[in-house]
């Protein structure tokens, strides 16, 4: 699988990277099965997993499916959003201990990145959470901090030249991101990681999903009617996924699954590189006919 810097740190990432939230958030996930699926990610040439402490069972399930294999890929979680996103803790303390936690969960010393988890404006004025991820450098918790979240939290976050790497929505229906937050972040270095890169894949349901979840991306995308999105399924989620990755500044993009074949599917689509111009730039003028200016990034 190609593999791209990753802006100013000394990684190099695969272009897919495996998202841990949908494991942790399946009441019927078992270990097999997240020990199959994560093992088949590697095999495939998979070089990145990424979860967060909010994630609920992710980290655990994680580092007993892959804890001996962790010099074979590298490891990123988040920190600040707790228990589901029931409970936050920005404090200085509350950042060390949740990482601290993450270590023991994920059976391993080091994060190659820990990234603050949709952090508001106010938090990170504070300043608190920001001195606990720069502590956990200095103890040796993780190599680089980052930052994961949309909007105008986010650009402040980039505009602080604290951050290392970026986690961000953007895909063919959240494209607000790439004239604006992605760039910036680009123009400063800092590594990018596209996250729902294939909006949910929204377009395999005729009707509106019951999860509210999907419902900004599957009304926007009844609205943009991409043409490639009559094609089959599996072309539509190709084309949508490597126009992801032909955004400029974009190194990795974090796809969630449970079903362990899934990896082969997705490694045979970024197989293909990137849209040519002509497509990428299709879908882009689409956006840019259709978009309302309330279509703002998805957190």
């Amino acid at each position: 699988m190609e593999k791209r810097k990753f802006g100013k740190t000394d990684l190099e990432f695969s272009v897919l990277g495996f998202g841990g939230a949908e494991i942790g958030f399946n009441p019927n996930q078992t270990q097999a099965d997240v020990t199959e699926l994560l093992n088949s990610a590697l095999d495939a040439g998979l070089n990145l997993v990424d979860t967060a402490a909010a994630y609920k069972t992710s980290e655990k399930m994680i580092g007993e499916a892959v804890g001996k294999r962790r010099r074979e890929f590298y490891l990123i979680t988040k920190c600040g959003a707790l228990d589901g996103f029931i409970r936050f803790d920005w404090s200085k303390k509350g950042i060390l201990e949740t990482i601290e936690q993450s270590l023991r969960n994920l059976k391993t010393d080091y994060l190659d990145i820990a990234q603050l988890h949709s952090c508001d404006a106010d938090e990170l004025r504070r300043g608190d959470a920001i001195e606990g991820l720069q502590r956990a450098v200095e103890k040796g918790y993780t190599r680089y901090i980052g930052y994961s979240g949309d909007n105008e939290d986010a650009r402040m976050a980039i505009e602080m030249d604290v951050f290392d790497s970026f986690q961000t929505s953007v895909n063919i229906a959240d494209q607000t991101p790439i004239d604006g937050n992605v760039a910036l972040a680009a123009s400063k270095n800092l590594g990018v990681i596209a996250k729902r890169p294939i909006a949910n894949a929204v377009w395999r349901h005729k009707e509106k999903p019951s999860e509210s979840y999907h419902h900004e991306y599957w009304d926007r995308i009844q609205k943009l009617q991409y043409d490639f999105l009559k094609k089959s399924q599996e072309e539509a989620t190709a084309t949508a996924l490597r126009f992801t990755l032909s955004i400029p500044g974009v190194s990795t993009a974090i796809v969630g699954t449970t079903r362990p074949n899934r990896w082969q599917e997705n490694a045979g689509y970024v197989a293909e590189g990137k849209l040519s111009n002509e497509e990428f730039e299709a879908i882009r003028n689409r956006w840019r006919e259709v978009a309302g200016e309330d279509w703002i990034g998805m957190t």
